[in-house]
């Protein structure tokens, strides 16, 4: 009998599901494997996700006075009545935070396991899907699943390393205000082949001024902002393409500019993470890799055609 497993974040529910266990509860977000469209959500968000970056941004300081970002759905909690709990701790605006999901099993009097995902590398994402395999007691399908992942990383690695050269590379994960993604993006950029010299691997994301980035003038451009998919990128590319000095960017005028899907790839630290190395790799070096698929990442011009 397989454990009943409640996941309160996308990429837990990702490995959850890569396990070969199909989760009794997840959150709102989680949308993939598609399998677990129809589970029920014993989370939901106070934030309007279809908002523009800036207001998406104005939301979320203004949940500090309202409880925060994520409400517990404690009757269907209940109800889930699981084995085990995934939560995590990187981040309040991603998902919904451990301490209010300690509190509301306490207040339940649930009998479960809190296991928490912390993840900033990706040495760090490998090391949960082995814990969250011998949580849920499937240590011989973590073992088979991280052996074809760091198989995929090592390819990358390995072809990346002999391209004759590594561009430098910024990618934002927000837009208004940008902020440069940083946990595990530098190291992705290190294996794909590219130069990342905004943020070091582990540190976590954070807001810059614009005159910043402009001063490094990166060679490559990744747009990836959390939550969204290429069309609301496109829907909010204003944000880059009107800031002073956009159009004077070395990436920019190379035509180096890409919009990646930073809903399932890039900010979500489960199995996919290895196809958004791939992407990357394919980004920096479409000689050597093959082209990601349309939903993954687009061109964005200098006008801000292409997504």
């Amino acid at each position: 009998m397989p454990p009943r497993v409640v996941s309160l974040l996308p990429s837990a529910t990702e490995i959850v599901a890569a396990l070969g266990v199909q989760p009794v509860a997840t959150s709102h977000e989680c949308d993939y494997p598609p399998s677990v469209a129809e589970v029920p959500s014993v989370v939901d968000s106070r934030i309007d996700a279809d908002a523009s970056s800036a207001e998406i941004d104005s939301q979320v300081r203004a949940s500090a006075d309202a409880g925060g970002v994520y409400r517990i759905d404690r009757e269907a909690l209940a109800a889930a009545d699981p084995d085990v709990v995934v939560s995590q701790g990187i981040c309040d605006v991603c998902a919904v935070d451990t301490v209010v999901v300690e509190a509301a099993i306490e207040e339940l009097g649930l009998d479960c396991e809190l296991l928490t995902t912390d993840p900033h590398t990706v040495g760090d994402v490998l090391s949960d899907i082995e814990a969250i395999g011998a949580a849920l007691g499937r240590e011989e399908r973590a073992s088979e699943l991280l052996a074809d992942l760091r198989g995929r990383i090592d390819r990358v690695e390995t072809a990346a390393a002999e391209r004759p050269d590594h561009p430098t590379v910024a990618v934002l994960d927000w837009l208004e205000p940008p902020m440069v993604a940083g946990h595990w993006v530098p190291e992705l950029v290190d294996l794909a082949g590219g130069a990342y010299g905004l943020a070091d691997t582990g540190e976590a994301s954070t807001p810059r001024e614009w005159a910043k980035i402009r001063e490094y003038d990166p060679e490559v451009l990744v747009a990836a902002p959390c939550g969204f998919g290429l069309e609301q990128t496109a829907e909010n590319r204003s944000d880059l393409l009107d800031r002073e000095g956009w159009a004077d960017l070395r990436a920019v005028r190379a035509g180096r500019v890409h919009a990646v899907d930073g809903h399932h790839l890039m900010n979500r630290p489960g199995p996919r993470l290895v196809e958004s190395l791939e992407t990357l790799a394919a980004i920096l070096h479409p000689e050597a890799f093959d082209a990601p698929e349309p939903w993954m990442a687009r061109p964005l011009g200098a006008g801000g055609r292409g997504v």
